[in-house]
């Protein structure tokens, strides 16, 4: 039997270590060949042998380490985005009331001191907080504690929980403190804010995942949920996709989406293939075509026999691609969750090796400065400015993105972008407009252009194919009007034909022209083969003699094209481009955008291929499209960027959209990127120095020189000092230019 590969939703991480301590079980588990644990979509990609394991031993096995695993098929996406925005809803109310409550303790520590009991009211309003709205750092920390681990939820509880208890034991007896002569120290109001602030921090975190699997749902809902299929004796039923089965024959109905791969073996029609090709133009399909799930129908009619089924459609192929493309990437390793594992047991340490130096070295006041020692450092050692060196960066690099047009969903995009080195272009509605349109027009000579005008416009009005949109279009703006023509027919493939006062008229390709026997005169001739090689698809107007006119119908290049190219191979990007278009229309799109390398009549696993073949070369790459056929390379890529104007599916793939279609924001959002991991590091750097020098101090470094010992509630005044450091350098960032 072969091994199994398949996403799996993981429940009850907190941190990026969380995903690495799940991820390390699973890979030490016996039958599972590989896994990755991705944190930010709180997902384990896993590869594994059912001969050597099966999933309800793998599953016990991650809840005796404290987590959950869903392995159940029955368990629906939507089941699993319910629990999801059950547990955001709760983490808000929360953060809500941690907030309300924390206030009024900052505001008493500050100037009720002489109010009667209040380190009792202080303890009243600070216990909450602790207790239920901080549960979870304290389950986190349990957690980590017992793999012999560390993470910011163990620094956030032992913070938080020391001071706590030792201002609920001042609370409850300050005469240790009052017959030193010394009054009894509470922070009650130290670990209440400091609990607010962390859960701040992760409900936007949580905020900006909540939209992870959407994009999967999306491409799912392309999925039919039943389909007209032909009994044996020749009727028609209504059946469920499960009952599908290969070889089965079914009915693709006008609006219809197509239900299986197949091939149409009766009927003919246009079918709107944007979601796989990514190309506007609908397909004509005859006898012999081939058709694919989650594309729709337009306005024919035609029976199909299925050929692939289930999960060996192309569309199950991509959506199962996506879920691999996300899943397999690794888990977001945050520099300060990374420092943690470090910093925490070497604050331990040290307070504890201070500890026994003031006991031992420090005379008949040794143990009570040994205990004021250690509850400094480990108030001073707060982690407030660590975990808000990186949140607070994002935050206010995502509001400047905004103000600009560049919405950023995912803060590792944004740290990440600034680092590309190839960046790999979709062509439609990308790099060009996305809409076909008349650029072009020629008449022959001595015609009635206005009456042929109206003849071919309302020729165009009745036509099913989709070049007929632009051409009536841009009559229309010339503010033509229609005539009344009769005997409309179209000939599937090839063009129109109708009669008007005893006149035929056809509209059509060259093909239907030369099938008819139809003179072209030379100079549109002429005129025709110029526009071909500017990748023009070229429509024809003829009456039953020669043609009267040739149509220039194209997808043009953005404005902003060739300058966004420029810039971005200016800053030493290589620049790609991919489109399911020919070879001929991709050669001259190119050129005009300045891309020298490019792929045509690439499917959607081609680009993801392609993109992995670039990453094979050591490249950071970023990938821009607007359509679901963009999906799985949008899943692939390092960084993925959307166009706000193409497809809801390629916009919640992506993690970067462009809220316009100006390419020239991409290298703004470099330029946003850049300054945001330049702000993210500047505070990581004050935070850590803040500890370097304040950690020293706090043990009491300079008491044997000058006497000095720091006290506690100036300790908690630092860690509150080096917060709004961080906040207030963050907040440069709105102020910067791209």
């Amino acid at each position: 039997m072969k091994t199994i590969k398949k996403a799996f939703p993981v429940t009850g991480m907190t941190c990026a270590s969380c995903a690495r301590t799940v991820e390390n079980t699973l890979k030490g588990q016996r039958g599972v060949k590989s896994a990755a644990v991705n944190y930010a979509n709180a997902s384990a990609l896993m590869e594994y042998d059912p001969k050597e394991t099966n999933l309800p031993h793998i599953q016990s096995t991650v809840n005796s380490i404290g987590y959950g695993i869903i392995t159940d098929d029955a368990v629906s996406a939507e089941d699993i985005e319910i629990l999801n925005l059950k547990a955001y809803r709760r983490l808000v109310t929360n953060t809500t009331l941690a907030i309300i409550l924390s206030v009024p303790l900052v505001v008493l520590a500050m100037a009720g001191m002489h109010i009667p009991y209040v380190n009792f009211i202080m303890w009243g309003l600070s216990t909450p907080v602790i207790v239920i709205f901080g549960k979870r750092f304290f389950v986190g920390a349990w957690k980590q504690a017992s793999h012999f681990s560390a993470n910011m939820d163990t620094l956030v509880a032992l913070s938080t929980g020391i001071a706590y208890i030792f201002s609920v034991c001042n609370t409850l007896y300050p005469q240790y403190w009052t017959n030193k002569g010394l009054e009894a120290p509470v922070y009650f109001e130290a670990s209440a804010v400091v609990i607010s602030f962390i859960l701040l921090g992760k409900m936007l975190e949580d905020r900006a995942k909540t939209n992870t699997s959407s994009a999967i749902k999306k491409l799912m809902g392309l999925q039919a949920r039943s389909v007209f299929r032909i009994r044996p004796d020749g009727e028609e039923e209504i059946a469920l996709m499960a009952d599908v089965k290969v070889d089965d024959i079914l009915v693709a109905k006008p609006g219809d989406k197509i239900a299986v791969d197949g091939i149409v073996i009766k009927g003919s029609s246009y079918v709107d293939e944007s979601m796989i090709s990514g190309e506007p133009i609908a397909v004509a399909k005859r006898e012999g075509s081939k058709v694919f799930a989650g594309t729709i129908n337009q306005k024919g009619s035609f029976r199909f026999v299925a050929e692939k089924v289930g999960a060996d459609t192309l569309l199950s192929q991509i959506i199962k691609k996506v879920q691999e493309a996300q899943g397999s990437k690794a888990p977001v390793q945050k520099m300060a969750d990374k420092i943690a594992g470090i910093f925490v047991p070497v604050v331990l340490l040290l307070a504890i090796a201070t500890f026994i130096l003031w006991v031992t070295l420090g005379g008949e006041q040794g143990t009570t400065h040994g205990i004021l020692s250690v509850v400094t450092i480990l108030i001073i050692a707060c982690p407030c400015a660590l975990g808000l060196a990186t949140p607070t960066a994002i935050i206010t690099g995502v509001g400047k993105g905004a103000e600009n047009g560049i919405l950023v969903k995912d803060a590792e995009s944004l740290e990440t972008l600034h680092k590309i080195t190839a960046i790999v272009f979709d062509k439609t509605g990308t790099i060009t407009e996305g809409m076909p349109e008349v650029v072009d027009i020629a008449w022959d000579a001595d015609t009635n252009k206005e009456l042929l005008s109206s003849i071919l416009l309302s020729m165009e009005l009745q036509s099913e194919h989709p070049l007929a949109g632009a051409v009536t279009s841009f009559f229309k703006e010339l503010a033509i009007k229609p005539v009344d023509i009769k005997s409309f027919s179209s000939i599937t493939g090839s063009g129109v034909t109708a009669l008007y006062e005893r006149n035929i008229y056809f509209a059509g390709s060259m093909k239907m022209l030369e099938s008819m026997n139809i003179k072209i005169p030379e100079s549109l001739q002429t005129k025709a083969i110029e526009w071909a090689g500017q990748s023009n698809t070229v429509i024809w107007l003829s009456d039953q003699f020669r043609a009267v006119a040739a149509i220039a119908v194209a997808d043009k290049i953005k404005l902003s094209s060739h300058a966004a190219v420029q810039e971005l191979q200016q800053r030493g990007i290589e620049v790609y481009m991919l489109t399911g278009d020919n070879e001929r229309t991709a050669y001259t799109i190119a050129a005009e955008a300045g891309i020298t390398q490019y792929k045509a009549e690439a499917s959607p696993n081609d680009k993801s291929e392609f993109i992995k073949a670039i990453q094979a070369r050591g490249k950071i790459v970023a990938m821009v499209g607007d359509g679901i056929n963009d999906s799985q390379a949008l899943a692939q890529a390092d960084v993925s960027i959307a166009m706000g104007r193409g497809t809801d599916i390629a916009m919640d793939v992506a993690k970067i959209t462009l809220m316009s279609s100006d390419l020239k924001l991409i290298p703004k959002a470099m330029s946003l990127s850049k300054l945001t991991v330049k702000t993210i590091k500047q505070n990581l750097f004050w935070a850590f120095i803040y500890n370097i020098i304040a950690i020293p101090l706090a043990a009491g470094a300079l008491y044997p020189i000058n006497g000095f010992l720091l006290n506690p509630m100036i300790a908690g005044a630092a860690m509150a000092l080096s917060s709004v450091s961080v906040v207030s350098n963050s907040l440069r960032l709105k102020w910067s230019k791209l």
